[in-house]
Parts: structure tokens; C-alpha cells; sequence
């Protein structure tokens, strides 16, 4: 409703200011419809005017001078132990590539893979580069292709980059990211770069290392904090609940890490095709949502953290408390349409919460 005024049929008059508040919903609906955010992964955390810059670049078009048309930043979250950072990067489908691809080539002029150190395992200056559907009018295909558009751009605009794909992007095989991480030796303290096989550039420089481009249904992480510093509780906490353990919950891919004098259980929450199982929902609804007029879901936050805080009480051990690395799907996009439809680029400095 736009006050006392009502919006007749098309061939009555409007007034100015319902007719304007009109019309930007009017835009900011259809343009939901063609989103897709990018949860971007750089190498860095502690020098935050850094971070900032990288930002800058996915919503600024520095040759000409302007702000890039449908493109937002709703989110930046820093992590100092972690010296890693997540950007969410929203835009339309249309222009998320280049979007993403001016991000990554100002975190590539800026981060060195040299002389990195942090707790969170990483290969890449530019660690990872997902693409996530938010709009109905966004399927496989369009992700699948701009994802592999991306990676094929970094390693040509950025010479010396170098790329494994997953997800969608992953043709024909479609790999998931934790078993190309495998794969790749993501997970080792100390990977050999020269023993890695990327599937776009050449083999991996120190400097930019390895990046992983890829193309998926949404996923969010949930971190929940435990009130320990023994990583083996920490360790026993992931396997349990991790998705591939009997009784562990769906979509669930699980690190234990030392984090701020805790131990951070970091988890990877996938959005899986179908209903979501019966017996685990009858206390907590799920969210869902369509990916190409096909069903998904994923576990709750409030699921993980419950799950959790019942194991660590096992071992006599309470939590500190729950992060969200970036946001749930409907937020993203509900975020997002808002941003666009007022014009505001840098929403993160709008929204400075404690999310990842």
C-alpha cells in the first residue's frame, strides 16, 4: 500500500510518489528474478582497507568512473586467526562476471600467497570464487556457464593464476568442492603445488596459488564456537555430525579449527535437491527454496548449533556462540533487492554485523 493513495488499473492516474515507490518494486521484483550472489574467498583478513579495496572493485568501474549497473556488496566478514575474509557479492546474472572478475584481479594485484599464515586451510590468494542461484529465472546452465566464464577470464587477465572448477561448473563429472579440495590437497598443512594438475592455467605460482571456481545450489556456513582449546574434541564434534557419518545431518561438510582461543567448528552447510528428511523436521522447520523448478533444502543454523552444544556437553564442554558466514538464501536475495532498489553498492557499511 503506498499510504492513502491506491494504484487504480493502468489507465488511472498515479501520483508521483506511489507511481516512483511503484515502479522500484516493480524493478527490484524483476530483478530478483536474475540474481545470483558470489560468496568470494581471498586469502587475507588483517589488513582490512585491503579487504575493502577488493570490495570496491566488484561494484566500481574504475575506467569509467560510475557504479556498476545491478551489482551490490552486501557483506564483507573478517577473520584475524583465519586471515581470510568472505565477500558477498550479489548482481544479476547478467553482471556477476564482471563483477567477480574485477574483485579478483584487485585481490591479486594486492594479496601474496607467499607469505600468508593463518589457521584456515587455503590455496589460493583468491581461495574460492562460488556462484550461487538466487533468482527463479536462474538455472544450472546460466551458473555453470558463468563460473566457467570466470575462471577462464582470471587465468587471462591475471597471468599466472591458475583454477580447478567444481560443482556445476565441473563438466561432465560435476565434483562436489570437498572432493576436488581433496583432490587438489586443500586440506594438507603444507600442500606441493607443483604435484597439483589445475583444470585452467598453468600449475600454481606461490604467489596467486590455486583457485577453486565453481557453480552450486547456495551453500552457508555456520561456524559454532566451543568453549575449549583440545581441537581432538573439537575433531570428534565434526565427524559426528558431518554428512557423511551415520546419523550425521545432510549437506554438512565439517572442520574443526583452533579460533580465538577456542576451538571453531566450521561447517559447510550444502543445499541438498528434494525434501528434507521427515524425522529430522518434526521440531524445526527447514528452509527451502527451487533452483530451476527443482525443490532444495538445507539444515538449519539452529539445528547445527543445538547438535553441537549436545556433543560438546558430552565432553563436559559449553558454547561460545553461533556465526553465519554471510547469510541464508532468502536473506541474500531479500538483501539484495532491497540494496538495488535503493542503489546502494557498499551495503556492507549499511550492515556491519558479526557474520562471516
Amino acid at each position: 500500500m503506498f499510504s492513502s493513495w491506491c494504484v487504480y488499473e493502468c489507465s488511472k492516474f498515479i501520483p508521483y510518489e506511489a507511481s516512483s515507490c511503484y515502479r522500484k518494486t516493480m524493478v527490484s521484483i524483476s530483478l530478483g528474478r536474475r540474481l545470483v550472489a558470489c560468496l568470494l574467498n581471498v586469502s587475507e583478513a588483517r589488513r582490512k582497507d585491503l579487504v575493502d579495496m577488493v570490495a570496491m572493485a566488484a561494484v566500481y568501474n574504475s575506467e569509467a568512473g560510475c557504479r556498476r549497473e545491478e551489482t551490490t556488496v552486501l557483506n564483507i566478514f573478517n577473520d584475524h586467526d583465519y586471515n581470510r575474509s568472505v565477500i558477498t557479492i550479489v548482481a544479476s546474472i547478467e553482471s556477476i562476471r564482471e563483477a567477480v572478475l574485477c574483485a579478483c584481479e584487485k585481490a591479486c594485484q594486492l594479496f601474496d600467497m607467499s607469505t600468508h599464515s593463518g589457521v584456515h586451510p587455503c590455496l589460493g590468494a583468491v581461495d574460492l570464487i562460488p556462484i550461487y542461484p538466487l533468482g527463479e529465472d536462474v538455472g544450472v546452465q546460466h551458473c555453470a556457464k558463468e563460473a566457467q566464464a570466470v575462471a577462464q577470464g582470471l587465468t587471462e587477465r591475471v597471468q599466472g593464476t591458475s583454477v580447478f572448477l567444481f560443482g556445476w561448473a565441473d563438466s561432465p563429472l560435476q565434483r562436489g568442492l570437498a572432493q576436488r579440495r581433496k583432490e587438489m590437497g586443500w586440506f594438507k598443512k603444507t600442500p606441493d603445488l607443483s604435484c597439483i594438475r589445475p583444470d585452467v592455467g598453468p600449475l600454481p605460482q606461490k604467489t596467486f596459488g590455486l583457485t577453486g571456481v565453481g557453480a552450486s545450489p547456495y551453500v552457508m556456513n555456520c561456524n559454532v564456537t566451543i568453549d575449549t582449546q583440545d581441537v581432538k574434541i573439537g575433531q570428534s564434534i565434526a565427524s559426528a555430525i558431518r554428512e557423511s557419518t551415520a546419523g550425521g545431518l545432510p549437506g554438512v561438510q565439517v572442520l574443526a579449527l583452533p579460533h580465538e582461543g577456542a576451538v571453531e567448528i566450521a561447517c559447510n552447510v550444502e543445499s541438498i535437491q528434494g525434501s528434507p528428511p521427515c524425522q529430522l523436521t518434526a521440531t524445526t522447520p527447514w528452509p527451502s527454496f527451487s533452483v530451476g523448478g527443482q525443490p532444495y533444502f538445507h539444515v538449519p543454523a539452529s539445528l547445527i548449533t543445538a547438535r553441537v552444544a549436545e556433543l560438546a556437553g558430552g565432553h563436559g564442554v559449553g558454547t561460545r556462540g553461533t556465526a553465519l558466514v554471510g547469510f541464508t538464501p532468502q536473506e541474500c536475495r531479500g538483501l539484495a533487492e532491497l540494496a538495488l532498489s535503493q542503489g546502494i553498492a557498499e551495503f556492507w557499511k549499511e550492515q556491519r554485523k558479526t557474520r562471516m
